[in-house]
């Protein structure tokens, strides 16, 4: 029989990066952000018992290293560039969004990935590969809509009509999307993601740990030019400028947890050594000085 009840949509709107990983619950997640501006984010959630829908917007870049939920099959669709990201809990991933990026996402959890006999291991090889598809935009229309809709509305509606239409449709889209896939560009796109995976690992364990280039390169397991360029492709900018904006981000997490320090202090912790220009980078970083930001810590 078909459960009927009034499904609730939760949504949350938050004024920074770590407010914003912290919302979507499952997730192992770690957020930092990468281009200037004042953060601006908000989720909406949808729990169907077994089957999460999230949609979530944040207006800077921001870098992400997180682990889905164990066992459970996720499709993100990607609004910046209308690609479908398969996601697994079984590895952990590394992505930096553009800025004013939007997604949304259908999460199958273990136990309903195992209930309906979805056998995770023959999509190796898909995993986090951008896959396009002319479905992929009227679903993340429609997915949007549906969640604008059941936010406003009292009326009751079949939960396991619409979760088995979301298997439907993304078991539908996913197997439109890889007709005609190219495989040589998914094998470097792989390729890409495993040295990207190897340096998130690294980020994951050692976040307050300083490094240069060349030993960013031997973390990675990869001679430099080829760091640089999986880099490049992987996220649009260089490896020093990640690890600079990985710094700066250090800082902050110092300069928020923590009033018994200076401004100085945690300056030369991260290893920027000349103060002013320090708070230059920082201040175009985030839009305020690292002293306004220690002074709300306390």
């Amino acid at each position: 029989m078909t459960q009927a009840t009034a499904l609730r949509v939760q949504a949350f709107t938050t004024g920074d990066v770590a407010a914003q990983c912290s919302a979507t619950p499952g997730w192992v997640q770690h957020y930092q952000q990468m281009s200037p501006g004042h953060f601006f984010g908000q989720i909406r959630y949808l729990d169907l018992q077994g089957v999460h829908v999230y949609e979530e917007s944040m207006n800077t870049r921001v870098e992400q290293h997180f682990n889905a939920p164990p066992g459970a099959l996720a499709f993100c669709f990607d609004g910046s560039d209308n690609a479908l990201y398969l996601l697994n809990g079984e590895s952990r991933n590394t992505w930096i969004t553009p800025e004013n990026y939007r997604e949304v996402a259908v999460v199958f959890g273990p136990q309903f990935v195992q209930r309906h006999g979805l056998d995770l291991a023959k999509l190796e090889g898909l995993f986090m590969a951008p896959l396009t598809g002319q479905q992929n935009v009227l679903f993340t229309r429609w997915l949007s809509g549906t969640l604008t809709r059941l936010a406003s509305t009292h009326d009751p509606i079949g939960r396991d009509a619409l979760t088995q239409q979301l298997l439907d449709d993304c078991l539908f889209i996913l197997d439109n999307a890889c007709v005609g896939l190219d495989r040589s560009s998914l094998q470097r796109r792989s390729e890409e993601r495993r040295l990207m995976v190897r340096i998130g690992e690294w980020a994951a364990d050692a976040p307050d740990e300083s490094i240069n280039v060349l030993e960013l390169a031997q973390i990675a397991g990869v001679p430099l030019r080829q760091l640089q360029q999986g880099f490049k492709t992987y996220t649009g900018m260089s490896p020093a400028q990640w690890l600079r904006l990985r710094r700066l981000n250090g800082a902050r997490r110092e300069l928020l947890s923590s009033a018994q320090t200076t401004v100085a202090e945690v300056a030369m912790n991260w290893s920027f050594w000349h103060l002013g220009r320090f708070s230059h980078s920082y201040r175009a970083l985030f839009k305020e000085l690292p002293s306004e930001t220690l002074r709300r810590s306390g």
